[in-house]
């Protein structure tokens, strides 16, 4: 039975005030009487996020440049990191279980322990990866552990949801839902922009010897400090009465999963397939291209991570730009127009990425371009269609299938294909997402992407 000491409205009378409990001092604490605008929303969805990012993007960089070597040396540099890929895809099967698990969590609880667990524990995994010892100390021990590690900062992302940015697709004004909507996916370019800063650094400093024994473990401890700095941020934000109230207006609180699935299970599949096309291309332009460079030796990888960087500066610009493109023609338009660009690019891909530096750094600057633009509007695409009491959970298990289905094993497949079957199989698994997308969207043509 859900906890009514921690909450207002969705256990008690609407719009009733939560009643203090022991546990409830930081609401206490931080409580104010203003009132609370879509921008301060934003603002905690995009600190919550971009910690969460950063993570994702230290350990998927890591994947390529530093795992085949240090924890799957018995094996050439393709299936080593085909291994390291494999691993990166744990989380994402986990973090499903990790919603629900800490689900439970807050409704024994409340919202602020169920967050402060959670990114406890992904702080924890983050820094024991740091301190791993390599395969050649320790054996199998050190993929085993690093697996699990893996799987642990799965279960903490699922944790890591605080409602927010339901929060803010529901209280987006009438006209700038797209503008709102766009704000959250900023801290994916972001966390990028620092992940892929910090790795070039210490490629262009230090030697390959000094990277491989310790540099490499350094952005995880930077990892570790933006966890506990993004803990407190979110809990000052999640913890004050206003949000208490705003969240339980909208009986954002736990739901059972089961009558959930039941019940809504359409709006949860078709929200995480509308989003297909841009989760595809999410790793097309950031893991493969970095995995194929470093597989074939087609140019430095320091150099290329900058251009990535680049990219990832288009990719933020482009993110603006689909708020405003969005609010003037929807979101479902926006989101099946970018689906059908991203269908046509995927045709150049051979081209682009055999094309020498010139090729490769069009294909960064264009892919990351249309990225922004689609990324921009994937987020919550329905969060408004599900039933009142279900949409906290709804949002969060739709988040999880959709980075499940189309992230978790896309670098994988595509440098699977690529590397044994041509670059063309890649375009075709782009192909495949911009089709899923689009046959989503078709599919359902009441589903509701407040425009």
């Amino acid at each position: 039975m859900q906890n009514t000491n921690t909450y207002g409205g969705a256990g008690g009378h609407p719009g009733s005030a939560p009643i203090t409990a022991p546990h409830s001092g930081a609401r206490n604490i931080n409580a104010r009487d203003s009132h609370i605008s879509p921008s301060e929303i934003a603002v905690g969805v995009v600190i919550g996020r971009a910690s969460e990012y950063f993570d994702f993007f230290v350990y998927a960089i890591a994947s390529v440049l530093v795992f085949p070597s240090v924890f799957f040396p018995f094996a050439d540099r393709l299936e080593g990191t085909l291994y390291a890929f494999t691993i990166f895809a744990f989380a994402f099967i986990a973090r499903p279980i990790g919603t629900i698990l800490f689900m439970s969590i807050q409704q024994r609880f409340s919202r602020e322990i169920k967050l402060t667990v959670a990114l406890f524990l992904m702080g924890t995994a983050t820094v024991v990866i740091s301190f791993l010892p390599t395969y050649s100390q320790i054996g199998t021990t050190a993929i085993v552990l690093l697996s699990l590690m893996r799987i642990a900062q799965g279960v903490a992302q699922g944790g890591s949801w605080d409602g927010l940015p339901s929060l803010l697709a529901l209280n987006a004004p009438e006209h700038k839902r797209g503008w709102y909507a766009m704000l959250g996916q900023l801290s994916a370019p972001l966390g990028f922009l620092i992940a892929a800063g910090l790795f070039a650094y210490m490629l262009d400093n230090l030697s390959t010897d000094d990277f491989l024994v310790w540099g490499w473990r350094y952005p995880f401890f930077v990892a570790f400090a933006i966890n506990v700095v993004a803990l407190f941020a979110r809990l000052r934000l999640v913890s004050t009465t206003e949000y208490t109230n705003l969240l339980d207006s909208h009986e954002l609180d736990p739901a059972p999963v089961g009558e959930l699935v039941s019940t809504q299970g359409a709006n949860i599949v078709i929200g995480a397939l509308a989003a297909l096309a841009s989760y595809a291309l999410f790793h097309l332009v950031t893991v493969f291209p970095l995995s194929w460079m470093q597989l074939y030796d087609t140019r430095p990888i320091s150099g290329f991570l900058h251009i990535q960087m680049w990219g990832a500066g288009v990719a933020a610009v482009c993110i603006l730009i689909s708020g405003l493109i969005a609010d003037k023609v929807g979101r479902r338009t926006t989101l099946g127009t970018l689906a059908a660009l991203i269908a046509i690019f995927s045709a150049f891909v051979p081209m682009l990425i055999d094309g020498g530096e010139a090729g490769q750094n069009a294909f960064i600057l264009i892919g990351f371009g249309l990225l922004g633009l689609s990324y921009g509007q994937a987020a919550g695409a329905v969060t408004s269609n599900f039933e009142s009491r279900f949409r906290y959970t709804g949002a969060a298990l739709t988040s999880d299938l959709a980075w499940l289905v189309g992230a978790a094993f896309a670098p994988l497949v595509a440098l699977g294909l690529g590397a044994n079957f041509g670059l063309g199989y890649v375009s075709l698994y782009l192909l495949s997402g911009a089709v899923g997308s689009l046959a989503a969207l078709s599919l359902n043509r009441k589903l509701e992407i407040r425009d």
